[in-house]
């Protein structure tokens, strides 16, 4: 016989969800945000997200749940808030915070011309091999990273083949010689 236990929910004496904003929780000023589907996004540059991801952190986002690049090379008219200019690629983070049960997303814009941005790996060492990833498929570089190798494509490879002018070549498929009739 097994046991029928279901989930009723947070426990009775679990805290809340506040009612500020993350931004709010951090005391940031001067950046800017939007929301998604009731989840709460803030939009950076380069220069401002590690200071910005320092200050969540410090406020109870403990956790770096995703991280991850995308590539706008087709999309750069994209609607972002007013003073926010919109670059080719975007490093986007999703960070956690247990205790307060909520979610929050970082947009930060990399320019094409030179596209690093500092490293997470010192506030969220889980974020690692993420970053690897972004950099292996988009050439996102991570300022600071300790392990800047690829992680999914071999080390002799060339370029980064989830950027969307990557020329997607043929690669020559080998069969073996038919049987002959039996």
């Amino acid at each position: 016989m097994g046991c029928s236990a279901s989930w009723t929910g947070p426990p009775r004496n679990a805290p809340l969800m506040p009612a500020t904003s993350a931004v709010e929780m951090a005391g940031l000023i001067d950046v800017a945000t939007t929301d998604s589907r009731g989840q709460e996004v803030i939009h950076l540059t380069p220069e401002r997200y590690l200071e910005v991801a320092a200050a969540l952190r410090e406020s109870g986002f403990e956790m770096c749940a995703d991280l991850c690049a995308v590539d706008y090379l087709h999309h750069l008219d994209r609607e972002l808030p007013d003073g926010v200019t919109p670059e080719r690629f975007e490093v986007v983070v999703n960070l956690l915070s247990l205790e307060h049960h909520r979610r929050v997303r970082l947009r930060v814009q990399v320019p094409e011309g030179d596209p690093v941005v500092p490293t997470l790996f010192d506030l969220y060492p889980g974020s690692e091999n993420m970053e690897r990833e972004a950099f292996d498929l988009y050439g996102v570089r991570f300022e600071g990273h300790p392990d800047h190798t690829r992680i999914l494509m071999p080390e002799d490879w060339e370029g980064h083949p989830l950027r969307k002018d990557y020329a997607v070549g043929r690669v020559p498929v080998q069969f073996k010689e038919a049987p002959g009739p039996r």
